[in-house]
């Protein structure tokens, strides 16, 4: 059995249609509902580099339970087709996931409205057209493959994919936050279930790594609450603030090291050397600064009074006079 697709040939029981009433406003018939199993996501390695734990997908199986499925990751109200009304976890006998587990996977069951809008739909999944599927979550912990550490801790330097020793590294992904929805995709991110995955930003616990591939996505819209739109707005002030402040310290540096070249190079073109400075980088300017400093320090350096003076050198250029 592969996992990440619809599973045809399911024949819906009353317990079923007992479960889907209480997502409906009025008892719908069998004949009118087109009800199926699909598989959403496994703990194996995916195309990221990223597995889901086994604890993970317990947490998922329950928030997945009412949640809608659309197309694409698509967050118009007309792109909603179906509806999941129970999920469970199963265990592969005989099969191992990439780095040598058993293999446990999230099943789901779905149903949909048969209808004319949905009649060429259900055709198109009862002809294994209309197959894969993504579902998208939200994740609190990411933990490497290689050392155990947490991704967000700015401890751990593995990267994703890459071998070391014999161990290909990638990221266990645990403490699901939150299940948004599942969708009928082409190229889902798991080589079979197709997962995109997004992080729980919370507390100012921010990783940029993490910013970045939840805002960045393969013609996927994004997925983001209110609530994270908020954080990562009030996170983008907090970092335009000091990057204000870090400019106007940078023009202050660049001020005085003018300054500091004026005494030290008496000769030297302000105005050309001023426009160099502006382009240096912090780390370069204060290089330049301590420079310049300590020249000076070595001028100004007072003498001793009973020192004694030196000669001046006498150079009356004889060797070159014939």
């Amino acid at each position: 059995m592969t996992d990440g697709y619809i599973e045809k040939g399911y024949t819906p029981v009353q317990d079923d249609f007992d479960k889907i009433r209480q997502f409906t406003r009025k008892a719908f018939s069998e004949e009118e509902l087109y009800i199926f199993s699909v598989t959403l996501c496994s703990n194996d390695v995916d195309r990221d580099y990223e597995k889901f734990s086994v604890s993970a997908l317990n947490e998922l199986a329950e928030l997945f339970v009412g949640k809608t499925g659309i197309k694409d990751h698509s967050m118009k109200t007309s792109d909603q087709t179906a509806r999941i009304f129970e999920t469970w976890i199963e265990k592969c006998d005989g099969r191992k996931t990439a780095d040598g587990e058993d293999y446990y996977a999230l099943r789901a069951k779905a149903y949909m409205v048969r209808n004319d809008e949905n009649k060429s739909f259900i055709t198109e999944i009862e002809a294994g057209i209309k197959k894969e599927v993504s579902v998208s979550c939200a994740m609190n912990a990411s933990v490497c493959s290689i050392c155990g550490k947490s991704r967000k801790s700015g401890e751990c330097n593995h990267i994703n994919g890459r071998t070391y020793g014999n161990q290909i590294c990638f990221s266990i992904l645990s403490d699901a936050a939150d299940a948004y929805e599942w969708s009928f995709v082409a190229v889902p991110a798991q080589r079979d279930a197709g997962v995109t995955k997004s992080f729980n930003l919370k507390n100012g616990d921010f990783d940029m790594n993490d910013i970045k591939k939840s805002l960045i996505t393969d013609e996927n819209e994004i997925i983001l609450s209110k609530s994270k739109a908020r954080e990562i707005c009030a996170y983008i002030e907090e970092k335009e603030e000091l990057a204000s402040l870090g400019e106007e310290y940078k023009k202050s540096l660049v001020k005085e090291l003018v300054s500091l070249c004026a005494k030290s190079i008496p000769e030297m073109d302000l105005g050309i050397f001023g426009g160099v400075a502006a382009v240096m980088t912090i780390k370069e300017l204060l290089s330049f600064k301590n420079a310049f400093e300590k020249q000076q320090a070595t001028e100004n350096m007072p003498q001793p009074q009973l020192r004694t003076a030196q000669k001046k050198s006498n150079n009356n250029l004889n060797e070159f006079r014939i």
